[in-house]
């Protein structure tokens, strides 16, 4: 029996790879399909089946691409609905998988279809769990994200509370848990930093196993939960219903972008995405440009975080990372790219602008006695460590629907907790034509010493 985590850091996401006698399962993979033909070839096994826990909202599901790829059948939950073949697995269904098997778990809670999947070991000992977004390591998954006319976020809750209680926490303590996410995904309010654990582990340490009756669980779990990202239902759509082929769309959004139409698409709503360093972005710019640096290990979320899904997107980038960011982005249901930049020299001067930042010892100086403190921070962080006193807070996520609460005339000092964020904040508030922003460098935990 072979078994591989392969973690995304872009998506804060875990998919499973799992061989047994050269028969092979890969569970909830990312729309990546190299990641899985490489290992397959080295493996030289056969993928008999794509097992999903659920229609993922928070990026697209690789299941279509590797289903042609591998000519594999799909698996969902029997409650999953969607407009391609699948297998609608029952509840405590079995899939032999060479000297292994897979038992289905029908967990709702986290979605209706949620499902997950207990291994079991050639000696038919329960061995682990691929949890999906039903129990994360030091968490559970968020109810809020199918709710509807008929199915409110308490209801969701309630069969999250049966499902972790009367299925998963009757596992054998020594059970491995394999969970789809970790630190920094939105799909919970906080994990532990570890990627997988055990049931008993769980049983001692997460919150919400702890004892509790079902309301009291239901108060817990919804208590903070943020609104989720926009494009969350975008995904959650593609997942259930389709998408075009990968490679088809990587293919036609990696073209130079025509310097001369750049006016005209801005003025017809497109987005120019900067991914280089804030340290390159914040000297030089192309006007109305939002910053997600690439190198952050979350970078595609907070793409669908900032940006809406239904907007065309200008790139600019480094040379050589056009095909990165293009795939990157696709991970996400973002495949309107008019095409990328790598070169400004085109580009009229007057359209290039800047960003000055500041060290956290010149916030307090002369310059700034009239300033604001726009912190970007989530209301949790503010709570855990501070901030700085009459400042705004404005979580990132929703600053581009908020900024009608600030004022573009006034001086803005931005920070978050480290840096990342606030010059994102910072572009935003740019490319809405604020006139006096300065990024702090290091964020909050740079500037604690000064407060």
């Amino acid at each position: 029996m072979f078994i591989k985590q392969i973690y995304t850091s872009c998506l804060s996401q875990a998919s499973y790879y799992i061989e047994s006698d050269g028969e092979a399962i890969i569970i909830d993979p990312i729309r990546d399909s190299n990641l899985y033909t490489d290992l397959v070839q080295s493996r030289r096994a056969n993928v008999k089946y794509i097992f999903e826990t659920h229609f993922h909202a928070d990026f697209i599901s690789g299941h279509l691409d590797l289903k042609n790829i591998f000519n594999s059948e799909i698996v969902f939950g029997s409650v999953a609905d969607t407009t391609y073949d699948i297998i609608k697995a029952e509840n405590n269904s079995i899939f032999n998988i060479g000297s292994i098997k897979i038992k289905v778990l029908h967990t709702p809670g986290h979605t209706p279809e949620s499902v997950c999947y207990l291994l079991y070991d050639s000696n038919n000992n329960e061995y682990c769990v691929f949890t999906g977004d039903t129990l994360f390591i030091g968490e559970v998954g968020r109810p809020d994200l199918a709710i509807s006319s008929s199915v409110t976020q308490s209801d969701l809750a309630s069969q999250l509370y049966d499902s972790l209680h009367n299925i998963l926490m009757k596992l054998n303590d020594d059970v491995i848990v394999y969970p789809a996410h970790g630190p920094g995904s939105a799909c919970g309010k906080s994990f532990s930093k570890e990627t997988f654990s055990t049931i008993g582990e769980q049983k001692k340490k997460n919150y919400a196993l702890q004892k509790m009756n079902k309301e009291q669980f239901i108060e817990v779990v919804l208590d903070g939960i943020l609104a989720p990202p926009l494009y969350f239902s975008h995904d959650a759509k593609m997942n259930k219903e389709g998408y075009k082929e990968t490679s088809k769309v990587i293919e036609s959004n990696l073209k130079n972008f025509p310097i001369n139409t750049l006016e005209k698409e801005i003025l017809n709503g497109a987005v120019i995405l900067d991914v280089r360093s804030g340290h390159d972005f914040e000297q030089g710019f192309i006007k109305s440009s939002i910053n997600i640096t690439k190198t952050f290990q979350s970078f595609a979320t907070w793409v669908g975080a900032v940006i809406p899904f239904d907007k065309n997107i200008i790139i600019v980038c480094y040379p050589g990372e056009e095909e990165e960011v293009v795939a990157r982005l696709a991970r996400v249901g973002y495949e309107n790219v008019l095409g990328f930049i790598t070169d400004f020299a085109d580009v009229d001067s007057d359209k290039i602008i800047t960003i000055d930042s500041i060290f956290p010892e010149q916030m307090f100086t002369s310059n700034f006695t009239d300033a604001i403190f726009l912190d970007v921070r989530k209301p949790m962080e503010l709570e855990a460590v501070g901030k700085v006193n009459n400042a705004i807070n404005i979580r990132l996520q929703e600053l581009s629907n908020n900024l009608s609460n600030l004022d573009p005339e006034k001086k803005y000092l931005v920070y978050c907790a480290g840096g990342y964020r606030s010059m994102i904040a910072s572009s935003i508030l740019k490319s809405n034509l604020f006139k006096s922003v300065y990024n702090i460098y290091g964020g909050f935990n740079s500037m604690r010493k000064f407060l």
